[in-house]
């Protein structure tokens, strides 16, 4: 009797502690709805099939307790002796079957769903990269890239960790609620995986193929995701942020994203000084190559060699060392970013590696120098990079 009350006492208190607000508030277990259809129809197909498995082991176990406890040994019990019993071997294979077409009946449907993206009013294109997304929206000629905004200080330790610690982005993917958005996700690497749980969303980006999702989003709000196939050294540094906007207020981020292109595209006609080009520069590293270079530039050898001191951010001529950021290095983990970076980006970039970290070669580069270098034609492949 003590056994039994000690146990029954271990399960009041566990009930008291789970159902406090802040132990539920730290500690969840199930799935949750999300905030768009299918999100609300995987969630209620869980917890249906949920419900069956707790009906099963409640029959099952409640079958064998009884069993085991009026039929021991101890009570005098003797079992039966029987070879083969037909009718109960047909009941035990047909209830089975039964309660697996009751659970494809509707899994099956939820798949269905899943797969119908007709009707949409929204294309957006997702292409996974080592170690970023882009996104292009294919009825507004919107493009961008969504990088890994987390400061480099808190990857490091070297600065506390904010509430959403590599899970936050320097461009966010912007939709419309109440609209179907059609997904296309593709790679243009290795394998990716683009989840938003919230959404009710997870495709492989595989590349040369295209899988195809949708999500119609029925409150505001952001939601975050991440990749969730393991893709490389940084797979943990590619991040998903959705933000979910009125129709009125999408339409005026459209607006605004064009006349930011407009802006963009006039830069390479100012006058660029070497201060101007050394802040963008930094800015424009830490966001796509300290992941890999490291913000010191000391790098990680040997997979990422150092730039402090190299031979390509250091030496000549200049044009080799734009020629590896715009082409990328065949056979090394250095990726190119000539479609990843306009003219002006890749000139503040190239000139913040010739003149950090001691490096002080004194040279500016400037966006007519880089878009000569990507106008020429049958550009020499690049070697591997060394230490000087």
């Amino acid at each position: 009797m003590q056994f039994w009350r000690k146990l029954l006492q271990a399960f009041i208190f566990f009930g008291l502690v789970c159902n406090t607000s802040s132990a539920l508030a730290a500690y969840q277990l199930n799935m949750t709805p999300g905030v768009t259809p299918i999100s609300h129809d995987i969630y209620n197909l869980h917890m249906t099939i949920f419900w069956i498995c707790v009906a099963i082991g409640i029959i099952v176990f409640g079958i064998l307790t009884y069993s085991l406890v009026h039929h021991r040994k101890a009570k005098g019990a003797v079992a039966a002796k029987f070879h083969e019993h037909t009718y109960v071997e047909i009941i035990w294979a047909v209830i089975p079957f039964l309660i697996l077409i009751a659970m494809a009946i509707p899994a099956t449907m939820v798949l269905i769903r899943m797969n119908d993206e007709s009707h949409s009013d929204l294309t957006i294109k997702i292409t996974g990269y080592q170690w970023k997304w882009k996104y292009d929206y294919l009825n507004q000629g919107i493009s961008f890239f969504s990088n890994l905004s987390t400061p480099i200080q808190e990857i490091h330790n070297k600065a506390p960790k904010n509430k959403w610690y590599l899970l936050e982005v320097d461009k966010p993917l912007v939709v419309p609620v109440h609209k179907k958005i059609r997904f296309l996700i593709t790679s243009n690497d290795v394998i990716h995986s683009w989840w938003v749980p919230a959404l009710g969303v997870k495709k492989d980006a595989i590349p040369g193929f295209i899988n195809e999702a949708w999500a119609r989003i029925n409150k505001p709000g952001t939601y975050r995701g991440q990749c969730a196939e393991l893709c490389g050294i940084n797979h943990g540094f590619m991040p998903i942020v959705v933000v979910a906007k009125s129709v009125q207020g999408f339409n005026d981020w459209v607006a605004k994203q064009k006349g930011q292109a407009k802006a963009k595209a006039e830069q390479p006609k100012k006058e660029w000084t070497y201060q101007a080009l050394m802040k963008r520069g930094e800015e424009k590293y830490n966001v796509y190559c300290a992941v890999c270079h490291k913000a010191d530039g000391t790098g990680v050898p040997p997979t990422f060699p150092g730039l402090k001191g190299s031979s390509v951010a250091t030496g000549k001529p200049i044009s080799r060392h734009i020629h590896i950021i715009l082409d990328g290095v065949p056979g090394t983990a250095m990726q190119a970013f000539g479609s990843q970076l306009d003219d002006t980006d890749i000139a503040a970039i190239t000139t913040y590696e010739r003149n950090a970290w001691g490096n002080n070669t004194g040279d500016v580069v400037t966006p007519d120098d880089v878009a000569k270098e990507r106008a020429k034609p049958n550009r020499p492949t690049i070697e591997p990079m060394k230490k000087s």
